[in-house]
C-alpha cells in the first residue's frame, strides 16, 4: 500500500509507491559496465600524465616521486568557480543582483588505477582520500571570503561523471548553498522549540528503533532514513554531535574510512555497482561548532529517473520502503561468504 512520508528534516513529503516496485534485492536492473584498463594512455588523471592536469594543491604521500602518488588533488581544469575577482556584490535593479564566481573547484584524484571503484579500494587508500578531503576542507575553509564547501562524489554517467578514472569533487563558494540553508534554518527553529540538536535526536531516535539501521560503530553509524528521497539512500552520521566535516578527529579517519567502504562495497555487491553520488553534508565554515546542524555523508544510489511530477511537485517517489532495504543490507552484511 503507498503511503505519504514527511521528512523530519525540511518537513518535504515522500510518497512511496511500493505497489510499483520489485523486491528490494531485485531493485537494480543489470548494468553492463565497460572493462576498463589498469591504465588509460588518454587519462588526464592516470600516473605518466601529471603535466595535462593543473599543478597539484595536495598529494600523499606528501614527498611521492612524479608518477609515484597515492592520492592527488588539483585544480578543475574547467572550473565552476575560480580564485579570481572578488565577493563585492553588484545590483542592477531590485531583481537583478551578481557577483563575481569566486571560489575554489578541485578534485580528488582518489588513486593511480584508472580501474578500481571506491568499493574495491583497500581501507587504507579510502583513508587517505578522507585525509585528503579533511586537508583541503580545513585549508579552504581558513578563507574568511569562502563560506561553504561541498564535497562531493559522482560514480557513473547518470550521476553526472565525465571521467571513468576515480575521482571526487570539492567545490568552496563565497555563499552558503540554499539547501544547507534551509535546513539549517529547520534545525535552528527546532532547537528554539526543544533546546536540542535536531540531527541528534533523530539519530537517537533511529538507533533506539533499530528497524532502518544498516550498521554501527564505536563513533558512526548507518542508517536509510524514514522518509527516503530514493531506494536505498543511506546516511552515514557521527555519534557525537559536530556541526563540520572540520569536527573529524584524525583518530576517527581510520574508522570512517572503513564504515564508508564497507557501506560503498555493500551497494556495489547488493546493486550491482550502481552509478551513485555522495555528498559530504556540513555546517559553513564560520559556523563549525555551533548547536543546531549536525554533519552525515549521504549516498543516492541512481536507480530511478526524476521525472515530470517530481520536477513539478518538488516532491520525491520512492518505490521501496528504507525499513525493507535496510534489512536486506543487514542480512547481505551478515550473510557468510559464498552462501
Amino acid at each position: 500500500m503507498s503511503e505519504l512520508r514527511q521528512d523530519p528534516t525540511t518537513n518535504d513529503w515522500v510518497v512511496f509507491a511500493v505497489e510499483r516496485a520489485k523486491r528490494p534485492q531485485h531493485m537494480a536492473d543489470k548494468v553492463h559496465h565497460k572493462e576498463l584498463p589498469e591504465r588509460d594512455e588518454s587519462c588526464p588523471f592516470c600516473p605518466g600524465n601529471e603535466s595535462r592536469t593543473p599543478e597539484e594543491v595536495y598529494m600523499y604521500p606528501h614527498f611521492a616521486k612524479v608518477s609515484d602518488w597515492q592520492v592527488r588533488v588539483v585544480p578543475n581544469a574547467f572550473p565552476a568557480l575560480a580564485m579570481k575577482g572578488g565577493i563585492e556584490r553588484r545590483e542592477d535593479g531590485p531583481f537583478s543582483h551578481s557577483m563575481d564566481a569566486f571560489g575554489a573547484h578541485e578534485v580528488i584524484i582518489e588513486a593511480p588505477s584508472h580501474n578500481v571503484p571506491m568499493a574495491l579500494m583497500s581501507y587504507d587508500q579510502v583513508e587517505q582520500i578522507l585525509r585528503a578531503y579533511l586537508n583541503r576542507y580545513i585549508r579552504l575553509g581558513r578563507s574568511r571570503s569562502l563560506k561553504y564547501i561541498t564535497i562531493f562524489k559522482n560514480q557513473g554517467p547518470v550521476a553526472g561523471t565525465s571521467l571513468a578514472h576515480p575521482h571526487s569533487q570539492l567545490i568552496a563558494t563565497p555563499v552558503a548553498s540554499p539547501n544547507y540553508r534551509r535546513n539549517f534554518e529547520f534545525a535552528v527553529k527546532y532547537y528554539d522549540d526543544m533546546g536540542r540538536c535536531l540531527y541528534c535526536d533523530l539519530f537517537l531516535d533511529e538507533r533506539e528503533k533499530g528497524v532502518r539501521v544498516v550498521t554501527e560503530t564505536k563513533h558512526f553509524f548507518v542508517f536509510h532514513p524514514y522518509a527516503s528521497h530514493s531506494p536505498y539512500e543511506t546516511w552515514i552520521a557521527p555519534l557525537e554531535h559536530c556541526a563540520s566535516f572540520a569536527c573529524v578527529k584524525v583518530e576517527e579517519i581510520t574508522e570512517l574510512a572503513k564504515v564508508l567502504k564497507d557501506t560503498l562495497f555493500s551497494i556495489y555487491q547488493a546493486l550491482d555497482n550502481p552509478d551513485f553520488n555522495y555528498m559530504v553534508l556540513t555546517s559553513t565554515t564560520d559556523d563549525t561548532n555551533d548547536p543546531y546542524y549536525h554533519w552525515h555523508i549521504r549516498i543516492i544510489p541512481r536507480l530511478t529517473t526524476i521525472a515530470g511530477f517530481e520536477l513539478g511537485s518538488g516532491m520525491s517517489i520512492n518505490t521501496v520502503f528504507p525499513e525493507d532495504t535496510a534489512k536486506f543490507m543487514r542480512e547481505l552484511a551478515n550473510k557468510p561468504e559464498g552462501a
